[in-house]
């Protein structure tokens, strides 16, 4: 055996304050609340779960079809459908073995109630940080999601941050013009970090009945058909602000994570890809492991920003 195939391989990261055994989590809404995967693979095995988006009561979600196949990648608008912050704390939690670390998602359609969740997680066992979803498509203000307007992401920051001491990570659109503004919002408003990219707002048509694949018309893109975006956006916000930054996006490999590891992600989180193999993320996790072993890399996390841009 060679001396590289021997070294251990430091894989541990400090997202925003959250320790992570190794880089590798699982998106919101595309794992359930963890328990699920439960009998597939040790979830201690990986850096943690981010759970389904939480709201205040318990939210039926849209009307199917919600979920529609596309090339390379999955278009949905389940609506985030949950059980409710207090009866993921009471039921869904304690359903997790103590060493799992659970990053909860938030949302909801007004920032007051945002900072509601956020403080009733607070405290709570295995919950080590939450991810406030900032891609919502009902806001008092305009209807628009709050992550498209600075003053509006501004101030969803500035009252979530307010309401909880636990790290806190921005979920951020994709759909905007300049990433980098948006990400400089949450920096001035003191999150912890930031997620990076939550779906592309898309459509599809069946040509058969003239009408939208969705019954909600309009959803949301993944998979691997919008990395290439997600790595532009997560090299970019790297690039405006000095926050960690968890990349997200058509992950299904571990060079697909290493990608955004080089392009500036502290950490990655693997969505659709659990929707094909339940065992991805342990894969990926797995994988990264063994390629920074195979290159003689002792810390994953000097990975992280290293890409090597030509000279202008």
């Amino acid at each position: 055996m060679s001396a590289n195939a021997e070294a251990s391989v430091d894989t541990r990261v400090d997202l925003g304050g959250i320790a992570l055994r190794n880089p590798v989590l699982t998106a919101s809404g595309t794992f359930g609340y963890g328990s699920e995967f439960a009998p597939f693979f040790d979830l201690e095995r990986i850096g943690g779960i981010v759970a389904k988006s939480l709201t205040l009561e318990p939210r039926q979600g849209n009307l199917p079809p919600r979920i529609a196949e596309t090339p390379a990648g999955m278009l949905n608008a389940i609506g985030l459908e949950n059980v409710g912050v207090d009866a993921f704390l009471a039921r869904k939690l304690p359903l997790l073995a103590d060493g799992v670390a659970v990053i909860a998602s938030v949302f909801e359609t007004e920032i007051e109630r945002y900072a509601e969740v956020c403080k009733r997680l607070t405290g709570a066992p295995k919950v080590v940080g939450i991810e406030v979803n900032a891609s919502c498509p009902h806001v008092k203000s305009g209807g628009i999601e709050f992550g498209q307007r600075a003053e509006v992401l501004a101030q969803l920051v500035r009252a979530t941050r307010r309401a909880t001491t636990l790290p806190l990570l921005v979920k951020l659109s994709p759909n905007v013009t300049d990433i980098r503004e948006m990400a400089r919002v949450c920096e001035a408003e003191g999150a912890d970090g930031l997620s990076l990219v939550n779906t592309l707002q898309a459509l599809d048509v069946d040509v058969a009945t003239r009408r939208p694949v969705l019954r909600n018309v309009l959803g949301g893109l993944s998979g691997p058909a919008i990395r290439p975006v997600a790595l532009r956006m997560v090299w970019q916000a790297s690039q405006a602000v000095k926050l960690p930054i968890c990349g997200i996006g058509g992950i299904v490999t571990a060079e697909d994570a290493i990608k955004f590891l080089i392009c500036g992600a502290t950490a990655v989180q693997v969505g659709t890809a659990n929707y094909l193999n339940p065992m991805a993320a342990l894969e990926v996790a797995q994988g990264i492991e063994a390629w920074a072993r195979a290159q003689g890399i002792a810390r994953v996390a000097d990975l992280v920003g290293t890409l090597e841009v030509p000279a202008k």
